[in-house]
Parts: structure tokens; sequence; C-alpha cells
């Protein structure tokens, strides 16, 4: 039974899907580390995967960029094709020396402007928070693989291009400072809502791709294939 925005049918999507945002790394993943694969979506372009990881089943899908987009996959996900773990790899801007370009981030909670959760179903927090049980494998992945990740709370913002008034020119430099945010991107806080109001659960890797303190920049193909690190966690963690 495939959804308007899905054309996957029931079963041929794994339990545990990892979701960059960038449909073309869903392929690059897919391709580089999968066995057994087969395309189980296209609409729209949103590229879905389904494959083995030493055995494992796993799906690889796109997102695609912020939080309306990543609520609606992710909630079919959970709810029409009985998906029980969403793990996102994505790109995200450090607010700290301490993240450097290429560094992966495990998020702690995703604090977060947006009216999503509200709308959604009357959450009236601004933190959303990962699911303890895969952040734990998450972590023990990392350890065995030897990667260093950096374990902190994420801002999940709906602007990427913010026109600055006087009073916010440093807003960025706020978010960080009042709820300790060590890196901002654009979908966690409703993945990790979803999978609260769903029963399921969701937890999020993340790679620097560009800095608010640092100069340093990653181009559109390296985000796309050279992340691998965090794909390494994610699937090991299978």
């Amino acid at each position: 039974m495939s959804t308007p925005h899905n054309g996957a049918e029931k079963g041929q999507i794994a339990k545990t899907v990892l979701m960059p945002g960038d449909p073309l790394r869903a392929k690059f993943i897919a391709d580089t580390f999968l066995e057994n694969v087969e395309q189980i979506n296209e609409v729209r372009g949103m590229l879905g995967f389904t494959g083995t990881y030493h055995g494992k089943p796993v799906t690889v899908m796109g997102s695609g960029m912020g939080m309306p987009s990543i609520g609606i996959y992710s909630y079919e996900l959970f709810t029409e094709y009985d998906v029980e773990n969403i793990i996102r790899i994505g790109s995200a801007g450090s607010y700290s020396e301490e993240a450097k370009v290429y560094d992966v981030v495990l998020a702690t909670a995703a604090y977060s402007e947006s009216s999503f959760a509200r709308i959604q179903s009357g959450y009236d927090k601004d933190t959303t928070y990962p699911s303890a049980e895969l952040n734990n494998a998450l972590r023990e992945s990392a350890k065995r693989l030897q990667i260093p990740v950096i374990e902190k709370p994420i801002h999940s913002s709906d602007v990427f291009y913010r026109r600055p008034s006087d009073e916010k020119s440093t807003y960025w430099e706020i978010i960080r400072d009042e709820h300790g945010c060590v890196a901002v991107e654009m979908e966690s806080f409703a993945l990790f809502h979803n999978a609260a109001v769903t029963g399921k659960k969701a937890a999020c890797l993340l790679t620097i791709s560009d800095s608010f303190v640092s100069p340093e920049i990653t181009t559109a193909e390296q985000r796309q294939k050279t992340f691998t690190n965090m794909m390494k966690i994610a699937l090991e963690a299978l």
C-alpha cells in the first residue's frame, strides 16, 4: 500500500531506516554499503532503497530539507510502513569551535522555535529528544569503530537564510549560549517529535559541513559522498 509521497509497498521497507536529507546521499549509501539492493521509491525524486548490511535489512531514503518534509516522510514510515527506528544522517553548521568541519555530532536533544510540534499534536515545549536506546547503540558503534563523536544538543531551525536585524545579528550565539546547541540543522525537532507521538524511536547523527565560527565549508559533492563516518556508525549500530 503506497502513499501519495511514497511508492513503496508495505513490506518493502525495513524496520530501520537511515534518512539523509539528500536523496542522492541515500543512493550513495545504497551503492557503497548495501547488498541485495532494491529501489523502493522515486516519487518526487525522493529516492529510497532497501538492502542488507552484513545480512541485516535496512532502508535508506531521503527526507528532503526542513521539518515539513521530514515530518511527512517520517510520519508515514512510522504509521503506514511499520518502521520502528529512523536514524537521521545529515549535515549541520557548527556554532562552536569544538565542532569542526567533518566532525560527527550525536544529537542529545533538538531545540527549536518551530511551531511544528504544537500544531501537530499540541506539544508546547521547545525541545524534543531522541531515543536513549538508539543513542546508546550509536555511541557503542562509534566506540567500536574508534570514530569520535560530539554529544550535544542541536538547533533545528525553520529558516536557512536569515535576514538579521540589529537585535538578532548574533541570534545563533544566543541559541548556542542559552540552549547549549553545538550546531544547527533543519529536521531533527520534527523527527524526534513524530517518533514520540507514534511510540517509535529516532536518533540523529550529523556531520559538520560548514561553520559559523570558521571559514571552512564543504561542497555539495563532498556532502553527498564523503560524510562516510556517520554512515558507518549508523550501519554498524544495526
